[in-house]
């Protein structure tokens, strides 16, 4: 403003300070200044435009925010604050990955019965198949037999039918005791099974007396075990005590994912492997189980609560060997899309009619483009409408 116009009026503090202070809170300028014409006059040539221009900067912002109340029609160049990227072609999955540790399969207690004293134990790492020694109690071997149940009772001529019995002789078929016998596997013992028990005690090199003793076989599901914990030490009376830890010899990757993850572990579902060496591993869910705070395994979270341990059995056992126990990052498969246009789930805008849509920039303007959304994982969403790859949509920055 040329001050030197005005030379009619005096100069002093009270002009200066009303002059290079703004008005007082509650004031407008009108009234901070008093009201002498020629500097009227200009003061609201000056303040009228910053009024304007701050009503289409708000308008301009809403138009580009919310342009669907407008009809769609173009709207002006991203507002502050926002930015553009490039609508992509490519690929999407919805897989995720989740942090799991190889281990050998199915661990089993094994609880020692009877009486006596160990006076042998096996080493930690052996492989034991059935019909062998898995340890050894007042010099005589304790053998491995494959079944589901342990053995409660003495067995012999005279006892109770039962699916003990039954056990039995399926182990001794199977280890080749009853060849020509015509020894059928029911739940009786009969006269063939007393003969098959004392084949099998001449091979063990222990007294034949075709009689099964409480504690002298250990029965466990897998037909083969490692020997993962030996829990006893020689010398130790036999007290019901839990003697050994054993597993499967076969290594399984175990993960338990969180609870918003459990829908994409799919039963039978195909998953891949990362060893942590390097290389991955096709294998299959073969289980999910509910493990809780008591279960000793790690099967809760820290507040207690139950997690979901699931089990994958692996395709090729040989890469799995030469990994060994270790951890692994098991990868789940989702849904993919291939060939699809890709932007940032930022860049959708939800529209008042329902579906969603895009601000495309054209030129210097940008204009609403409706779109079916596809698959979104990543952060990023499959779009299908009136765009093409290349096209640079509006988001928040």
């Amino acid at each position: 403003m040329d001050r030197t116009t005005d030379t009619s009026r005096p100069s002093g503090p009270d002009r200066t300070g009303a002059q290079d202070h703004p008005a007082a809170p509650g004031r407008t300028a009108d009234a901070a200044e008093p009201a002498h014409g020629p500097v009227r006059r200009k003061r609201r040539r000056v303040v009228l435009p910053l009024v304007l221009a701050a009503a289409v900067g708000g308008a301009a912002a809403l138009g580009a925010t919310r342009p669907w109340e407008h009809g769609g029609s173009p709207a002006a160049q991203p507002p502050l604050g926002h930015g553009t990227v490039a609508v992509e072609r490519g690929s999407l999955s919805s897989g995720i990955q989740v942090a799991g540790a190889l281990a050998y399969d199915e661990p089993t207690p094994v609880v020692a019965s009877g009486r006596g004293t160990f006076t042998a134990l096996p080493a930690v790492g052996s492989v034991v198949k059935a019909g062998g020694r898995l340890y050894e109690v007042d010099g005589v071997p304790v053998v491995l037999m494959t079944g589901e149940r342990p053995l409660w009772r003495d067995l012999g001529p005279g006892s109770e039918a039962g699916p003990d019995v039954r056990q039995l002789k399926r182990n001794l078929v199977a280890l080749g005791h009853a060849d020509g016998l015509g020894l059928a596997v029911d739940e009786k013992f009969t006269a063939g099974t007393a003969l098959a028990v004392k084949r099998w005690q001449k091979v063990l090199g222990v007294k034949q007396t075709g009689r099964v003793a409480l504690g002298s076989v250990v029965m466990v599901p897998q037909r083969a075990v490692r020997v993962d914990k030996v829990g006893v030490r020689l010398g130790a009376p036999v007290a019901a005590a839990e003697a050994l830890t054993v597993s499967g010899t076969d290594l399984v990757a175990v993960v338990q994912p969180a609870e918003n993850q459990l829908s994409r572990f799919k039963p039978a579902g195909r998953v891949e492997v990362r060893l942590a060496e390097g290389g991955t591993v096709r294998g299959r869910i073969r289980s999910l189980v509910r493990a809780g705070a008591g279960d000793g395994d790690g099967g809760a979270d820290g507040a207690g609560r139950q997690k979901t341990v699931v089990t994958v059995v692996l395709d090729d056992q040989a890469a799995a060997r030469r990994a060994g126990p270790s951890a692994v990052t098991v990868d789940v498969v989702g849904d993919t899309a291939t060939d699809a246009l890709l932007v940032p789930v930022t860049a959708l805008l939800a529209l008042d009619g329902g579906g969603y849509g895009v601000n495309v920039v054209t030129g210097t303007t940008t204009r609403l483009v409706k779109v079916r959304l596809g698959l979104v994982a990543d952060a990023r969403a499959q779009i299908t409408g009136d765009v093409k790859s290349g096209d640079r949509v509006v988001i928040p920055t």
